[in-house]
């Protein structure tokens, strides 16, 4: 699928983002739970297109375009903006709680996810199983290297228990309602599941807790998406998995 072949008519903002980059699902749930709608528009960051570039000199995905052209680049800043545009108007379904020390607890998940999650687990697979298969090797491509994977597979074990952990003794991660944190962690989970490396027999509470989240409306999009020529494990859009 070509960069902008997803693009409809009629929706002011636009989100530039990789179908399997867990930033860019961060911010396609957030932005479905608060019911925002958007122009979805593929892009491939490795190429470094300079429309794209134009608008986020880092050159990574996702970056929200809103009404009016301002370009608001990353998950968590989208995440910061939506809660400060459309938050207080959102009711229950604001993503961010009211209370200060609350909202610190979202935001330090977040972090977790977001950061030491895929510095450890999903920045290895992602990379190594997607983005080398379509970077030219003199640009990093080629096959994947499978300590990284070996070490994401590891990896992810503790930060499954890490879940299954909070979800014990809360709702949900962050506290009583589905928050940043829920969608932060699970936009990385299910990349992690779609390439099958999720092992579910590790902890039970995390699995139960990524199954309420997955089974949400705003992940409908997400389970429908698929990566040419690497099909998902037979588990990943399965809601009973």
């Amino acid at each position: 699928m070509s960069p902008g072949s997803e693009r409809s008519q009629g929706l002011m903002s636009t989100l530039h983002h990789y179908p399997l980059c867990p930033h860019s699902r961060f911010a396609r749930l957030a932005l479905a739970e608060l019911g925002v709608e958007v122009d979805l528009v593929e892009e491939r960051p490795w190429e470094r297109r300079d429309e794209f570039l134009a608008l986020d000199p880092a050159g990574q995905t996702p970056v929200l375009v809103a009404e009016g052209g301002l370009a608001v680049p990353g998950a968590s800043v989208i995440a910061e903006w939506l809660d400060e545009t459309v938050g207080a108007g959102a009711g229950e379904r604001r993503l961010m709680p009211d209370d200060p020390r609350a909202r610190v607890e979202v935001r330090r998940l977040v972090a977790w996810f977001s950061g030491k999650f895929w510095d450890e687990v999903t920045g290895y697979l992602v990379n190594e199983k997607i983005y080398k298969r379509f970077v030219p090797p003199a640009s990093g491509g080629g096959p994947p290297d499978m300590a990284s994977i070996r070490a994401a597979r590891a990896n992810v074990r503790y930060h499954l228990r890490y879940i299954g952990f909070l979800a014990q003794r809360r709702n949900f991660l962050a506290g009583d309602a589905l928050t940043y944190a829920d969608l932060a962690a699970a936009a990385h989970i299910s990349c992690v599941d779609y390439l099958g490396d999720a092992p579910w027999g590790e902890d039970e509470a995390a699995k139960t807790w990524y199954a309420r989240v997955k089974s949400r409306p705003s992940f409908r999009a997400l389970l429908a998406d698929k990566i040419p020529g690497m099909a998902p494990a037979d588990s990943y859009a399965d809601l009973d998995f």
